[in-house]
């Protein structure tokens, strides 16, 4: 298979999905249903199957310490340089830091090299998980409110489908449940259930994203000076990082260093702007120009990487 025949499906799918905002096939009403979907049912299926049967390994410990450093040291530069690069926009920090692994990650990753590979950047992105619960979920709340409440914070944790689903997979693997969850009546069929589910999630998520892309002309400048400075980073340290830290220290295959250089190279988180009822308009649009400016730069990287790395 030629990388065009990887990419194009998933450049296809992300086209056909802005058609439908376009021509105004589905409503955002519409798709606002199909994202919770996704997030409640379908890309919950895809996390449980994955950690299901996936093997642990102690090594693995180093990319949760490397991947949260990560996170952690882009909020703080971004709470540095923010003030001077973009004084007039306080979520300036936010958008430095978080990456979009359930809309974007998993779509981009699992389409390009399939399903079962997903596996790969579920490991790498674990950290990253517990950082967007436990430390940027809670800045944007005092960002918004003035203060963090924790009991909003835990219970959005332990109510969300994806957290319940990737814990649910972890402890089943742990306690060694694989065999029989897949051979007992009842649990069988809803682990098949949940296949099927899966195999929805990249053509589904897709066209999602498609949907949501829309770069506006006005205020561009300050879009790209983030955007810039973003990926001027992150790019050559994933490199880095898989050289020397991945594939040297910790001795961790291909596979995991293109799963984490696919971690790096996406877009900010696209909860933001879910916590920013209280924001001025004019920050809302910034922001949201942002994370589109930003998937299509994911999307333009992740092809060139996947010319230089085709297969698994």
């Amino acid at each position: 298979m030629s990388v065009l025949d990887q990419i194009l499906p998933i450049l296809f799918l992300i086209l056909a999905g802005m058609s439908l905002r376009l021509f105004n096939v589905l409503s955002p009403q519409i798709m606002e249903g199909l994202t919770k979907l996704v997030v409640n049912l379908v890309l919950p299926s895809v996390l449980f199957t994955v950690f299901l049967d996936m093997a642990m390994k102690a090594s693995y410990l180093g990319v949760f310490v490397v991947t949260a450093a990560i996170c952690g040291g882009l909020y703080a530069l971004g709470r540095i340089v923010g003030p001077k690069l973009a004084p007039n926009h306080p979520y300036f920090p936010f958008l430095m830091t978080g990456f979009e692994y359930g809309m974007l990650g998993v779509s981009l990753f699992g389409g390009a090299y399939g399903l079962q590979a997903v596996g790969y950047i579920a490991v790498v992105d674990l950290a990253h998980e517990l950082f967007i619960w436990f430390i940027f979920a809670p800045m944007l709340m005092i960002r918004r409110d003035g203060q963090s409440d924790p009991a909003t914070i835990l219970k959005m944790f332990a109510t969300s489908p994806v957290v319940i689903a990737l814990v649910a997979g972890l402890v089943c693997n742990g306690l060694g449940l694989s065999d029989f969850i897949k051979t007992t009546p009842v649990f069988s069929s809803l682990y098949g259930t949940m296949k099927l589910l899966a195999g929805m999630a990249i053509p589904l998520i897709l066209l999602v994203v498609g949907y949501g892309i829309r770069i506006h002309r006005e205020g561009l400048g300050d879009v790209l000076k983030m955007v810039a400075l973003r990926y001027g980073i992150l790019v050559p340290l994933a490199l880095l990082l898989n050289m020397f830290v991945l594939g040297g220290l910790l001795g961790l295959g291909e596979p995991f260093q293109m799963a984490f250089f696919t971690l790096l190279i996406l877009p900010p988180p696209f909860i933001i702007p879910l916590f920013m009822q209280k924001a001025p308009e004019s920050e809302r649009a910034y922001v949201i120009n942002a994370l589109a400016v930003s998937t299509v730069v994911s999307l333009a990287l992740f092809a060139i990487y996947l010319g230089f790395h085709p297969t698994i």
